[in-house]
C-alpha cells in the first residue's frame, strides 16, 4: 500500500459532541430519516451519524434535490422533513427548495453547516451569511453559536415547522459547535421565552355567522385548499361531512386535491388556470364562497377585481395575515381548518328541501360542456390527456402516490388524476419549481417502501435533477417515473403560442438525451412507448418491473393544455379550446 492510501487514524469525537446529541435528539423527536449531502463543514455529523444507528441517511446527489426529497416525506407521511447540508454552495443550493416549501407550507427542518465560528466573517472557504440568504425562503432560521443552544433551539425549530401553518426552518450550525459538548440546560430559560403563539380555538360568534349565511345561501360553494391537507386526515374527514351537511359543491385547489373525493358527486375539480368549467363558472356564479385552507392566490382568482362578483366570502385559515390579503371577505375566521369545521358541523342546518336544486341544475348544465373531453385516434400520435387518463385507470386501484415536475403534464394530471384520499398528490404549487417531482416521489417512497410511487414527468422539468436516478438506484426505491415527452418545454410554448404570436423562442428542446439508455445508465429499467396501440402494455410492465423504471411516452408535440382561465382574466371568461 503506497503512503498516499495509508489509512488515517480515526478520531473518536468528545463524548456528548453537539453532533452526536443533536442526533439524539432528533431520534427522540420521531425523527428516522434525514436527505442530505455531505461536505467539510459538517463532517462532525456524518461522523456521528455513522456511529449510531436510530436514524436513516438517505443519500441524495444535490442539496436542492435534499430539501424536495424532505418535502415528498413530509406531504407522503404528514411527519417533518429533514434535510443535511454543508456550508457555502451546500447551503445555497436549498434556498429554491426552501421557498418552495414555505410557499406550499410544507414542514422541512434544513441543518445547514458552517465555517468554524473563527472564520465567521472572514470569508473564508465555503462560508456564506446563510441567515441573511435563507431568511426570505423560511418560516424560520436561527444561528446557533454557542453549545448550550443546540438543544433549545431544535425542539423550538421542530415545533415552529409544524405548528399552525406549517414550514421550512433552518439552523444555521457551525463546525466547531457540532464538535463540543453541547450541555442541554445552559440557555433553556433565555430561549423558553421566545413563546409561539397557539393557534386559537374558533370564535363560536363567527361560526354562528357562517352558519347563518350559509342557511341564506342558495349558490353556496365550499373552496378548499391546502391547509386542510395540512391539518390532517380529521380535516378532510369534516370537510366531507360538512358538504354533505350544507348540500354544497366543493372545489379544490392545485394543493387541496384529495381533501375531498374525486369520485363524490359534489366535487367539482379543480379552480383556476387549468380548472374545470364548471368549478370555474361555479366561483363566478356563487352567492356564498367558503373558502377553508386556501390563500386565494393569483392562479385560481384570476382577475380580483371581477372575483366572485355575487358572493358573500368567508375565509377559515389558521394563518390570520392571509384573511383579506388578497380578497375581501365578510367573515374571517382564524383557526385550523379541523377545529373550524368541526364548530360549523355543529352549528349548520341541512338546507331546506329543494333549495339548493336550481343552483345544482346551473352546474349540471356546465358539466354538459365535458370540458375535459378529448378524442384519442386509434393509432397515430398519443395524446397526453390520454396517456394520463390512461396511466390513471390502470393503477388506482393500487392507490398510488403521484408526484409531478412542473409544466402542461403536471396540470394533464391535476384534471385526469382523481384523488380520493389525502396526502396522495405531490406537486409544486405555489413556486412552481421545475425539478420537483424525482426527488419528491423518492421522499414519498422513502415513507411508505411498500406504495406505488408514480413522479409524472415532462421531458424538460425532469431534466432539472435527473441526477437522483442514482439516489433510487442506491437505495433500491421502486420508483416509477412517467414522462411525457413532447420535445417542448410545453407550458412555455402554449403560452408563446396563444400570447406571442407564435414565435417560439428557446422552448424547443432541439437536443435531448435518449432516455431509456440514461435510465439503463443508472440502473434503472427503461421504457419507450411510442404508439397508442402499445400505451396499456407499456404501463402495465413499468408498474409490473420490479425496481425504479423510467418510461419515455411519446406524445403529440403539439397539445395545449385546457381549460384555460387566460391570466389577468375572470372565470367566466375561461377558454374550453
Amino acid at each position: 500500500m503506497s503512503a498516499l492510501a495509508t489509512p488515517v487514524a480515526r478520531a473518536e469525537p468528545a463524548e456528548g459532541s453537539g453532533a452526536a446529541y443533536l442526533l439524539a435528539l432528533l431520534a427522540d423527536a420521531g425523527i428516522d430519516t434525514i436527505f442530505g449531502y455531505p461536505g467539510g463543514a459538517v463532517l462532525p455529523l456524518y461522523d456521528a451519524l455513522a456511529r449510531q444507528d436510530r436514524i436513516r441517511h438517505v443519500l441524495v446527489r444535490h442539496e436542492q434535490a435534499a430539501i424536495h426529497a424532505a418535502e415528498g416525506y413530509a406531504r407522503a407521511s404528514g411527519r417533518i422533513g429533514v434535510a443535511l447540508v454543508t456550508s457555502g454552495p451546500g447551503a445555497t443550493n436549498t434556498i429554491t427548495g426552501l421557498t418552495d416549501a414555505l410557499m406550499d407550507s410544507v414542514p422541512v427542518l434544513c441543518i445547514a453547516g458552517q465555517v468554524n465560528r473563527a472564520l465567521l466573517g472572514t470569508d473564508g472557504f465555503q462560508e456564506a451569511n446563510t441567515i441573511a440568504l435563507s431568511r426570505a425562503a423560511t418560516k424560520y432560521n436561527v444561528a446557533v453559536r454557542r453549545p448550550g443552544e443546540l438543544g433549545p433551539m431544535l425542539r423550538r425549530c421542530l415545533h415552529l415547522a409544524t405548528a399552525g401553518r406549517p414550514g421550512p426552518v433552518l439552523i444555521d450550525l457551525p463546525k466547531d459547535v457540532q464538535a463540543m459538548v453541547a450541555p442541554d440546560h445552559v440557555f433553556e430559560d433565555e430561549i423558553a421565552a421566545l413563546t409561539v403563539r397557539p393557534v386559537p380555538s374558533p370564535d363560536l360568534a363567527l361560526i354562528a355567522q357562517v352558519a347563518a349565511l350559509l342557511a341564506e345561501a342558495r349558490r353556496p360553494l365550499i373552496y378548499s385548499g391546502g391547509g386542510v391537507i395540512n391539518s390532517g386526515p380529521r380535516a378532510a374527514a369534516l370537510l366531507r361531512r360538512f358538504a354533505q351537511a350544507t348540500g354544497a359543491p366543493v372545489t379544490s385547489t392545485l394543493m387541496g386535491l384529495g381533501a375531498f373525493p374525486a369520485s363524490d358527486p359534489q366535487w367539482l375539480g379543480m379552480p383556476g388556470m387549468h380548472g374545470t368549467y364548471e368549478a370555474n363558472l361555479a366561483m363566478h356564479g356563487c352567492d356564498l364562497m367558503l373558502c377553508v385552507g386556501a390563500r386565494f392566490d393569483d392562479r385560481v382568482t384570476g382577475r380580483v377585481a371581477d372575483f366572485a362578483p355575487h358572493a358573500k366570502k368567508v375565509h377559515i385559515d389558521v394563518d390570520p395575515s392571509e384573511i383579506g390579503k388578497i380578497v375581501a371577505v365578510d367573515v374571517g375566521v382564524v383557526g385550523d381548518a379541523a377545529d373550524v369545521l368541526d364548530a360549523l358541523c355543529d352549528a349548520v342546518a341541512p338546507p331546506a328541501p329543494g333549495a339548493l336544486d336550481g343552483w345544482w341544475a346551473t352546474i349540471g348544465e356546465w358539466r354538459g360542456a365535458e370540458c375535459l373531453a378529448y378524442e384519442q385516434p386509434a393509432t397515430g400520435a398519443i395524446l397526453p390527456q390520454h396517456a394520463i387518463r390512461r396511466l390513471h385507470e390502470l393503477t388506482h386501484r393500487r392507490e398510488p402516490i403521484i408526484s409531478t415536475e412542473v409544466g402542461q403534464h403536471q396540470m394533464w394530471a391535476a384534471q385526469h388524476v382523481g384523488f380520493d384520499a389525502p396526502n396522495r398528490w405531490l406537486t409544486s404549487g405555489g413556486l412552481g419549481t421545475m425539478g420537483y417531482g424525482l426527488p419528491a416521489a423518492i421522499g414519498a417512497q422513502i415513507a411508505f417502501p411498500g406504495a406505488l410511487v408514480i413522479d409524472i414527468a415532462g421531458e424538460a422539468s425532469v431534466q432539472m435533477n435527473i441526477q437522483e436516478l442514482a439516489t433510487a438506484v442506491q437505495y433500491g426505491l421502486p420508483v416509477k417515473l412517467f414522462i411525457l415527452n413532447n420535445g417542448h418545454m410545453g407550458m412555455v410554448r402554449q403560452w408563446q403560442q396563444l400570447h406571442h404570436g407564435g414565435v417560439y423562442s428557446e422552448s424547443v428542446s432541439t437536443v435531448l438525451p435518449d432516455f431509456v439508455r440514461l435510465a439503463e445508465a443508472y440502473g434503472w429499467t427503461g421504457l419507450r412507448i411510442e404508439e397508442v396501440v402499445d400505451l396499456d402494455a407499456g404501463i402495465l410492465r413499468m408498474i409490473d418491473t420490479p425496481g425504479p423504471v423510467l418510461v419515455d411516452c411519446r406524445v403529440a408535440p403539439l397539445a395545449n393544455c385546457y381549460p384555460m382561465m387566460p391570466s389577468g382574466a375572470a372565470h367566466n371568461e375561461i377558454l374550453l379550446g
